[in-house]
């Protein structure tokens, strides 16, 4: 109730809040359509309850705002719907078509309280995003950049982005370390959000930390799974896009869904359904190197096999026909080496038999000058002091000689010397 200060009416708060709450009340009886950007959800866990931000921009500046009410039942319903509809939860940053009734309380203010969003409104404008983000990105001309990159034969040095812990990141793992054929690549982890809040930047901050370093890297591969068809709306994102069509290296994309293709993999180098899809790809690659090469070294062999069994066969026929030939010379001379050995054996045996008779000459010879034959003829050897005495002179008398005959020898004494010669 109003009272009079000074001569003035005065009203107390609540009187004008009351007032203002029966004016929306009279004026706003029933529920009518709003559409608005959702700038934050607002959802409190504990409760179940969401208190949305509500704004509109024009020209990127906000030009209203309220914040909102959305009960906790009215939520889960809409949310499930959202989720079947677009493949998307209700979430911050998207434009929604919503049935609202104003609601005022005078501890609180001037709310609107939401009961429905048409998720057909928001899948629209997604769309709508979508298209244009692509239209952008043609228009500058990257669209097809990392596209049009050349991989390296060998891809073995892989950039993943991808959550530690994500059954996508262990299954992409564990398909290319464990492979059959003992291709060896070498990985690094750059860990980043892949669903929910915070995805654009996330992946965006590890592009550019890959950037820094691409030297050591051959690709990129982004690694999600798990998440189905759900929380991709970030994946159209102008920014995010933008820099995957201006990376210096391959990104290729494993996100794990099937239908309705993001930018983000429009844009990328190659774009597999899932993890493992991804990991088959990077061995596809040492499979097109290994192949051929394995099949140049059988090709390769069998030609150099084929080239010895020729130089063997050709060996053994030359072999039998130089052995052969040598056969025949033997045969054809055999006949002429006998007659010459035949000769040869004659003339040798005269050689051996005028030899034979000339050592017999020799031999009788040296025997006839034996001493003992010598002296068997009648002659002796006369020795003075142990020496044969030649001639007289030295000698005088009353010297001892000794004369050794065939038989037996002489001691005498020298009486006289004649010294006359014979």
């Amino acid at each position: 109730m109003s009272e009079k200060i000074k001569d003035k009416t005065v009203f107390s708060l609540t009187e004008v809040m009351k007032s203002v709450q029966n004016t929306l009340t009279e004026r706003y009886k029933s529920a009518f359509w709003v559409k608005a950007e959702m700038n934050k959800l607002n959802y409190y866990k504990h409760s179940g309850h969401c208190y949305p931000d509500l704004i509109e921009k024009q020209n990127g500046k906000i030009v209203a705002q309220i914040r909102a009410i959305l009960w906790g039942d009215d939520y889960r319903r809409i949310d499930d719907l959202f989720r079947k509809t677009l493949n998307e939860p209700l979430k911050d940053g998207i434009k929604i078509l919503f049935l609202a009734k104003i609601a005022f309380d005078a501890s609180h203010g001037l709310t609107l309280r939401i009961f429905d969003i048409d998720p057909d409104y928001t899948l629209g404008d997604l769309e709508k995003e979508k298209q244009e983000t692509i239209r952008k990105l043609r228009d500058e001309g990257i669209f097809a950049n990392n596209k049009s990159l050349q991989m390296t034969v060998l891809p073995k040095r892989i950039a993943i982005i991808s959550v530690e812990t994500s059954k996508g990141y262990k299954d992409f793992l564990g398909k290319i370390d464990n492979n059959p054929w003992g291709y060896v690549f070498f990985h690094f982890l750059f860990p980043s959000v892949l669903q929910g809040d915070g995805i654009i930047k996330s992946i965006t901050a590890q592009l550019r930390r890959i950037r820094s370093v691409k030297q050591h890297f051959d690709a990129v591969a982004i690694v999600r799974g798990g998440g189905g068809e759900t929380g991709l709306a970030s994946y159209n994102n102008y920014e995010l896009a933008r820099e995957i069509a201006l990376f210096p290296l391959p990104v290729l994309t494993g996100i794990g869904h099937i239908t309705n293709e993001t930018i983000t993999e429009m844009v990328a180098y190659r774009n597999l359904i899932t993890p493992t899809d991804l990991a088959d790809f990077f061995l596809q690659q040492f499979h097109n190197f290994a192949v051929p090469v394995r099949q140049a070294g059988q090709r390769l062999s069998n030609i150099v096999n084929r080239m010895l069994n020729s130089a063997n066969t050709k060996f053994n026929a030359e072999t039998k026909l130089f052995r052969s030939g040598i056969e025949t010379v033997i045969l054809k001379h055999q006949n002429h080496i006998t007659l010459i050995a035949d000769k040869l054996a004659d003339k040798s045996a005269g050689v051996l038999r005028e030899e034979r008779l000339r050592l017999d000459s020799i031999e009788k010879n040296v025997a006839n000058l034996d001493p003992k034959e010598v002296m068997r003829r009648g002659y002796s050897i006369t020795i003075h002091n142990g020496k044969a005495v030649r001639k007289v002179s030295g000698l005088k008398a009353d010297d001892t000689l000794q004369t050794i005959l065939y038989e037996g020898n002489i001691i005498s004494t020298i009486q006289t010397i004649n010294k006359e010669k014979l």
